[in-house]
């Protein structure tokens, strides 16, 4: 059967998944899904007994079932082989004989648990492309590791090109150089004045743009998204749920069967939500915690059923979570409602014109039933950092942080084994990872780079190392307004 994809907001126009993918975001602005999520349900003991690129093919075959298997089998190798320097790819272990367990994101070339889904998502979109004889311009805003990951993945692929905006000094200065020396022919970078949400919510306005999307036709160019509002960014993501419950029970940790929970750092919701997607799914995942930092607008929503953003924004340690507008919430908000486009359209409409919503106390109840949540303040996740490394020698960056103390404070369900993600490489922060295990933080990031790597003595990724000497391309700084235009212009120096 082949999946049919249509709009969180209405079912009027549906596709299936390469062309959802292609897409990018659906055509009224909502998030594509599929009512037959969850009606295959994945062979627990066939994952257990297979590694993470059959897996990936296993799972992405569910999820994206009009791509044949030679086109998935195809994606998965130039995807994973010799891409990431685990042999498991993302490696379960375990700091202490008697802590959480957790799930290492970021083995990969930028060292960001979003290499995951961007080494993935230009395969997927190359094959997709192929079909329908267009140029495409990616679109990514980034509030830290997206822009990197998007623009490894995408650079110098035929006929794609790719435009990644962030927050102008909303970054860390290791994130923002990954971006600023990025090669390639085909990409392009630019700060944006605001915040990431300012940033955000500009691209979705670009893919609203008629006028400018019907410019764009008459050259042959479409649009689409590299951030995880698109499908083929999400459903990558829902492996490695799996492939840490294979590598638990194959370690002889937990039994087939056992139930697991999974403790997630995140701002804009979807990497949680492919945890939740892995249930529906058949992965026994009891409770899925959703980890915040000060801007905690998700552990309010999770408690009261109110989504507020009318809020202060607060810059902290962990800027990948720096977001107020959670994106993809909308998945689940379908999901939970019982398929209901009318309702999401309705709170959508809310959040746009007056920052905030509020769901039924049956929508809440259902919602709390599988998600927790908790949130930490930077002094909090430093804290974590510095007892972790004490008790254990095992270092943390600022995002796994704040999962981990908002692990601590969560109850786990009776039976349960808590795995927390750990979604960045400690050496993308490695002044604020200094201070907290502390450690000298005079000089520069490359200064407390060498002196983490003496410490630990584990050698930061020479991805990271080299970025000291790599010249800078990419200067360009403009307000959200000058967006479109922008794109409209690197569409025709690019493509």
């Amino acid at each position: 059967m082949t999946s049919i994809y249509h709009s969180t907001r209405s079912t009027d126009v549906t596709c299936g998944a390469k062309q959802a993918v292609l897409e990018g975001l659906a055509p009224d602005g909502g998030l594509f899904v599929t009512d037959a999520l969850g009606a295959t349900q994945i062979d627990l003991q066939r994952v257990c007994n297979q590694s993470f690129q059959d897996n990936s093919a296993y799972i992405l075959s569910v999820l994206l079932d009009d791509y044949t298997p030679e086109e998935i089998a195809q994606c998965v190798h130039a995807a994973y082989d010799s891409t990431f320097s685990s042999p498991q790819v993302t490696p379960v272990v375990q700091p202490g004989p008697d802590s959480d367990y957790i799930l290492e994101l970021y083995h990969g070339p930028t060292s960001a648990f979003k290499d995951v889904a961007l080494q993935m998502l230009p395969q997927l979109m190359s094959k997709s492309a192929a079909s329908c004889d267009k140029r495409i311009m990616i679109l990514a805003a980034t509030s830290g590791d997206t822009g990197k990951a998007a623009l490894a993945g995408f650079a110098d692929t035929p006929n794609l090109a790719i435009t990644v905006f962030y927050p102008y000094r909303g970054t860390s200065e290791v994130q923002r150089l990954q971006m600023v020396t990025q090669q390639g022919d085909n990409v392009a970078v630019c700060a944006i004045r605001g915040n990431f949400d300012d940033t955000q919510s500009a691209v979705k306005r670009i893919f609203s743009d008629q006028e400018l999307q019907s410019r764009l036709a008459e050259r042959g160019v479409v649009l689409s998204s590299a951030n995880s509002i698109n499908v083929g960014r999400l459903a990558p993501q829902v492996v490695y749920y799996f492939d840490a419950y294979s590598q638990l029970v194959r370690q002889g940790r937990i039994q087939l069967g056992d139930p697991v929970e999974f403790c997630v750092p995140t701002g804009n919701f979807g990497d949680v939500l492919a945890g939740y997607f892995a249930k529906r799914m058949g992965l026994p995942v009891a409770r899925l915690i959703v980890a915040s930092n000060a801007n905690n607008v998700l552990t309010d929503f999770l408690t009261t059923g109110t989504y507020d953003r009318n809020r202060p924004f607060h810059k902290t340690t962990s800027p990948s979570m720096d977001i107020l507008i959670s994106s993809n919430l909308e998945r689940l908000l379908y999901y939970v409602s019982g398929a209901d486009t009318d309702y999401v359209k309705s709170l959508m409409t809310q959040l746009s014109q007056t920052g905030s919503y509020t769901v039924s106390p049956q929508m809440l109840q259902a919602i709390q039933d599988t998600f927790g949540c908790g949130w930490a303040t930077d002094a909090q996740a430093r804290a974590a950092i510095g007892e972790v490394y004490a008790q254990t020698g095992y270092v943390m960056d600022p995002h796994t942080a704040v999962a981990w103390h908002v692990s601590a404070s969560v109850p786990k369900t009776p039976g349960a084994t808590r795995v927390v993600l750990s979604t960045a490489s400690p050496y993308k922060f490695c002044g604020e990872v200094c201070a907290a295990v502390g450690l000298d933080v005079s000089g520069d990031e490359f200064d407390c780079m060498a002196r983490l790597e003496q410490a630990w003595n584990v050698a930061a990724p020479q991805a990271l190392s080299s970025l000291k000497d790599a010249p800078v391309r990419f200067t360009d700084v403009h307000d959200a307004c000058d967006m479109p235009a922008y794109v409209e212009a690197k569409c025709g120096e690019l493509l």
